[in-house]
């Protein structure tokens, strides 16, 4: 993983999560919880390959 895309996976997952809480509230009656997870999955996959972008540039060990 190259380390110069840490910042970018962090602003991409942290708007991911911003888009599931927002349909959560938005929708709260009616939920779609398709969207939601998906937001959701989204959101925690930007923020794996921002965990291991900065593990790998920390101490240069491939996992």
């Amino acid at each position: 993983m190259n380390h110069k895309y840490l910042i970018l996976y962090i602003i991409a997952g942290t708007l991911a999560l911003i888009m599931a809480i927002y349909r959560a509230i938005t929708s709260y009656p009616n939920l779609n919880t398709g969207q939601i997870a998906l937001n959701a999955v989204v959101s925690l996959f930007f923020f794996y390959l921002a965990y291991k972008t900065y593990h790998e540039k920390k101490d240069k060990e491939l996992m």
